[in-house]
């Protein structure tokens, strides 16, 4: 079989903007959580259910541009869908994000989970329990917009601003084609093995074989709003109107 070349192997979230590694995100974040573990434990310990943000899109559609903007703007972190499968995967990782957690909120853990697993039935794989703890840790210790994963599907919804990116298959493969230099009909099908595996991991995952619009706060066509500043900014609108109402 013949072997993809570096330029045509797309990770997704790739367009342009230099990201941290997977390790790098690691050791930096575990560094800041330990160091804000040393100044707060003279602080109250009440946790804080930071609302969050939870893109959701097929690969392609530039959700994770737009989450790097309006992060920028309103001073959040972003967590795409690589750091989310490491963090799944490596329950090292998960633990000491749950234990830094259960330190500053102890027994909110164990609530949680037990909460979403009797309103989710998915969440007693091992997988998904694993997502679960990881997404939830996350949420309470930093505002954060998540990209990608189904976690809007995950974290307790009336903490979520849900967002669904969409486009046609010309803008995907357009897009995918300028990013990587390649043809169309060679965008066309590395955009059909990336759905495959999407499908196939919520499918897996949450039992589901497409996401229904009837999840989401906020649907955004990007067709029609193509801009991504534009695009962010609507989120962040949308953002402000349902979490900071006084």
């Amino acid at each position: 079989m013949k072997k993809k070349s570096d330029s045509m192997v797309y990770t997704p979230g790739q367009y342009g903007k230099k990201h941290l590694t997977v390790a790098e995100w690691r050791d930096a974040h575990i560094q800041k959580w330990a160091a804000r573990q040393a100044a707060l434990t003279s602080k109250s310990s009440d946790a804080k259910d930071h609302p969050v943000i939870c893109f959701s899109r097929k690969i392609g559609g530039g959700a994770l541009e737009i989450a790097d903007i309006l992060a920028e703007k309103i001073n959040f972190r972003v967590i795409d869908r690589e750091i989310l499968e490491h963090m799944a995967s490596q329950a090292n990782l998960t633990e000491k994000t749950v234990a830094f957690f259960d330190e500053r909120y102890p027994g909110r853990m164990s609530e949680l989970l037990a909460m979403l697993t009797t309103e989710k039935s998915f969440i007693k794989s091992d997988y998904a329990r694993e997502l679960a703890k990881s997404a939830l840790a996350l949420a309470d210790l930093e505002p954060t917009i998540f990209v990608g994963r189904g976690l809007h599907l995950i974290l307790p919804r009336e903490r979520v601003l849900a967002v669904r990116c969409i486009c046609s298959q010309e803008f995907r493969e357009k897009r995918l084609a300028h990013q990587l230099g390649i043809d169309r009909k060679t965008a066309q099908e590395r955009l059909s093995e990336i759905d495959k595996e999407q499908r196939d991991f919520f499918k897996r995952i949450y039992q589901k074989k497409d996401a229904s619009p009837y999840e989401f706060d906020l649907v955004i066509n990007r067709d029609y709003i193509s801009n991504p500043e534009d695009a962010a900014a609507v989120v962040g609108c949308a953002y402000e109107r349902k979490f900071n109402k006084g």
